[in-house]
């Protein structure tokens, strides 16, 4: 083993790195190649071996030799990337979303505001509503608008408004590349016919036409149709049979429009039956008919209440407020205070004023110069004065209990030739007959309702 004294001292002047050619000498061989010769890790001397002085030159000289060379031999340095920097964080962008709202408003005017308050742009909604407006005008009628939205974030733009009125006329509004466009829809509606038939129950006809799917607006017309032909409180009963077709126009979305109108009524009882058709001859007012065309109208109506209730006849009776046997001019047909009261023909006014136990009453000269009284009214209608002319089934009053009275009812009389006759007895000749092209047209709106009424049955 050799001692420290035996270790030759070493002069940094003479170290180089591995590969380095000492003057004068001779190059040193090429090193092998790495694929031909397995390279084994170059390990310094350590420290320990060498002296202090030594061992600090060598630590030092190492360091330099580890950045200018590998073992094996020389090596280009390799270039060192930069340290990668983070991407920068990007935020996603905001959801767009699309959604439906749908505004109905009293008036086209309204549109405006409706579109503020849903949370459109003001620049936008009053650009929207304009282009709207300048298509559909102000028309007046109930307007419903389907608002398209864009939403995204706290933002919310308008993309689309289709406004419609009733009749599914109205306007389609888009978002384009100068602000809106606006173009017209036209209405779109069809006539729909509707046949039900049903049953009376023990109650009424209302019930029992509502129960079948009468629209409730048209009963007040079916007992119109038949004023002249049956007393709805006496000849009525459980199980007879009633018809009705009716036609209803409807939107391109098949929602009604307007009111129905009845076509066809047809009552069959124990004792008789009637089917009416209505019919508006041209330039004439319309009116019922039967399947020849002619007129059911009559000198007078038989009932000048629709629905009420016979309460007292024609006849000798006890008078229930005055307690003794008197005789009963008229008929009474009980109803609620405010059911309307018609005049029962053509007529002029003849009284319209409060007269004592009779209370409100109204007296009507009829062309054939018969009279009609109607007592314990609680209103008269405007219009109805002494001199005016009404026509039959016209609006004269309401029912009422004013007078000498027990409660809400009409007193109704017929004189002829001054003397006082039953309402319920009296046989009137019926009206015209159509002839020529009326006729020609009543038969073909006949034919159609009849057309229905057998895909109805079938």
């Amino acid at each position: 083993m050799m001692s420290d004294e035996d270790d030759p001292s070493f002069d940094p002047r003479t170290w180089s790195a591995a590969g380095a050619t000492t003057p004068g000498a001779a190059p040193a061989a090429a090193p092998p190649s790495p694929e031909a010769t397995p390279q084994r890790e170059r390990r310094a001397p350590s420290p320990a071996l060498l002296g202090g002085g030594a061992a600090l030159a060598l630590l030092v000289a190492g360091g330099v030799a580890a950045l200018v060379s590998r073992p094996g031999g020389p090596q280009p340095s390799a270039p060192v990337a930069p340290a990668a920097t983070p991407a920068a964080k990007t935020a996603p962008a905001a959801t767009v979303a699309e959604a439906r709202r749908t505004l109905v408003l009293s008036q086209a005017s309204e549109l405006r505001a409706a579109l503020a308050d849903a949370g459109v742009p003001a620049t936008e909604a009053d650009a929207a509503a304009a282009a709207a407006l300048r298509t559909i005008g102000e028309r007046k009628g109930e307007l419903r608008a389907v608002l398209t939205l864009l939403q995204g974030g706290a933002a919310t733009r308008l993309a689309r408004l289709d406004a419609s009125f009733e009749d599914s006329s109205g306007v389609v509004v888009k978002r384009s590349a100068g602000g809106f466009d606006a173009a017209p829809v036209k209405a779109s509606l069809s006539t729909v016919v509707t046949v039900i038939r049903g049953e009376m129950d023990a109650n009424s006809f209302y019930t029992s036409a509502v129960a079948a799917g009468v629209t409730d607006t048209l009963i007040p017309d079916f007992a119109k149709a038949f004023a002249f032909d049956f007393d709805f409180q006496r000849e009525i009963h459980p199980g007879d049979v009633f018809e009705a077709a009716f036609e209803q126009q409807k939107n391109a979305a098949g929602q009604p429009v307007g009111t129905p109108r009845l076509l066809f009524a047809s009552l069959t009882t124990g004792e008789k039956s009637r089917s009416l058709y209505w019919f508006q001859p041209a330039g004439e007012e319309g009116g019922w008919f039967d399947g020849n065309g002619a007129s059911i109208v009559r000198a007078l109506m038989r009932t000048p209440v629709d629905g009420a209730r016979v309460s007292s006849q024609f006849g000798i009776r006890t008078h229930p407020v005055l307690g003794f046997v008197k005789m009963h001019k008229g008929t009474d047909f009980a109803a609620p205070t405010g059911t309307p009261i018609y005049a029962s023909g053509d007529a002029t006014v003849q009284w319209a004023a409060m007269k004592g136990a009779n209370g409100n009453l109204t007296i009507l000269r009829h062309d054939n110069g018969w009279q009609t009284y109607y007592l314990h009214q609680s209103a008269f209608m405007p219009g109805i004065v002494a001199g005016a002319r009404v026509h039959q089934g016209q609006e004269i009053g309401k029912v009422g209990t004013t007078g000498r009275s027990t409660g809400p009812h009409l007193h109704y009389e017929v004189h002829i030739d001054g003397a006082p006759v039953d309402p319920l007895s009296i046989q009137t000749e019926s009206g015209r007959t159509l002839t020529g092209a009326p006729r020609t047209a009543f038969i073909k709106e006949r034919d159609r309702i009849d057309v229905a009424r057998a895909a109805r049955a079938g």
